[in-house]
């Protein structure tokens, strides 16, 4: 591990980091973490990517660390947001929510709204899993107004997953299941695309 972290804190090129961030990320160590999060914050995509996928793979882990990075940096906090939605732990909720809500990047967007979706709370009380269940579903509806189609297909991804995990008798079922209606409607602005991904996530809930 030390000599990992040694190769990548030495890469004199933008190969070089990419190679030794890809070696770092499948150690699979989670004393890894802290110096993946901080490749976040190069200008560098293709580390950027190899990093956030080897923090995804530490899970729970990785989060201590991703919560840690200066909200200043916005390249990092990007890509930071992909790796919580890829983790889905209840501790990064705040920042999915802020990013859905409010991030100037579509693509940052999208990683937030299908991460809601999926945030894991089975460790949580019932009734703290409603609350956070509630947050991200108030969300997602918000957002399926959002006017990029790749984010408002998210939405609909996202809140297929999370209606998924609820009973049909749930208020929140029925409301995720309305949010899905709101994206099948034909519109100008509605790309076909997302439609079908809404009316895709509808049979599938109807079939729960």
């Amino acid at each position: 591990m030390a000599d990992q972290i040694t190769a990548l804190q030495q890469a004199d090129s933008a190969q070089d980091l990419l190679r030794a961030t890809q070696e770092l990320a499948a150690s699979a160590d989670a004393s890894a973490a802290p110096v993946l999060v901080e490749v976040l914050g190069f200008n560098n995509p293709g580390a950027a990517v190899a990093a956030v996928e080897g923090l995804i793979s530490l899970g729970t882990a990785a989060v201590d660390a991703l919560l840690q990075l200066d909200p200043e940096n916005y390249g990092a906090r990007a890509w930071a947001v992909r790796a919580l939605a890829g983790i889905g732990d209840v501790r990064g909720l705040e920042l999915l929510l802020d990013a859905l809500g409010s991030d100037v990047a579509a693509s940052v967007r999208r990683a937030a709204a299908k991460g809601l979706g999926q945030m894991q709370l089975a460790e949580l009380p019932p009734d703290q899993q409603q609350v956070v269940q509630r947050q991200c579903l108030g969300a997602l509806l918000a957002a399926t107004s959002d006017g990029e189609w790749v984010v408002r297909y998210a939405v609909a991804v996202g809140l297929e997953l999370l209606a998924a995990g609820l009973p049909p008798r749930l208020p929140e079922w029925q409301q995720a299941r309305a949010g899905l209606v709101t994206l099948l409607a034909a519109a100008a602005d509605n790309a076909p695309v997302v439609q079908r991904r809404a009316h895709l996530a509808l049979l599938r809930l109807e079939q729960q």
